[in-house]
């Protein structure tokens, strides 16, 4: 399987491409990281990730796009940039009919090496030796990209419409508090939406 890797950000987009066997030895096919400079007005810096993106998409032929599910962040300009860029990559799979998968750094962490709370060096460390390589690629966001594609194939392969998720297994503990959070979200906000 051809995994197309994203970790969503708008000054430094990582994607990675790798191809996983069935026996879920992992091979690079290649990895990047689309940057746009902070002072590019938002349309052009999103326009330029979502280029750069398609261009990978095209090149390299996926089978599935997996993204990087932001779960929580204290930085609301961090958060907003991440989930504009995660919308220009749906998007981008969309208009080629590939399944995405997004899945939550603790998902991914705990794919890559058993712990679900790993730090990023140790994740980074895992990406190299999962792909043969002798160092794990600079900056971090190349090695997360990886990561993303290893942890998607890893876990199961085609997605459930609307899940997020591998088809046919059982939702991890990331995933159903995340089912969770936006159930809640929906129920606090109806009110909200009736008053107005």
């Amino acid at each position: 399987m051809r995994v197309l890797g994203i970790d969503p950000g708008l000054t430094r987009c990582g994607v990675g491409i790798v191809d996983v066997r069935p026996d879920r030895r992992a091979a690079l096919v290649a990895v990047t990281v689309i940057r746009t400079p902070p002072d590019m007005p938002l349309e052009e810096r999103l326009l330029t990730v979502g280029n750069g993106i398609e261009a990978l998409l095209d090149e390299h032929g996926p089978a599935v796009v997996a993204i990087e599910r932001v779960f929580a962040q204290h930085n609301l300009r961090t958060v907003m940039g991440t989930a504009q860029v995660s919308g220009v990559a749906l998007h981008s799979a969309a208009k080629r009919g590939l399944p995405v998968a997004l899945h939550t750094p603790s998902e991914v962490k705990a794919a890559i090496t058993g712990y679900g709370s790993a730090d990023k060096k140790q994740v980074q460390a895992m990406v190299a030796r999962i792909l043969g390589l002798d160092e794990a690629p600079k900056p971090a966001d190349a090695a997360d990209a990886l990561a993303i594609a290893i942890c998607h194939a890893w876990r199961g392969g085609p997605v459930a419409p609307g899940t997020g998720g591998a088809t046919g297994t059982a939702l991890t503990p990331a995933q159903a508090a995340w089912r969770a959070a936006e159930r809640s979200s929906r129920t606090s906000a109806a009110p909200h939406r009736l008053a107005k």
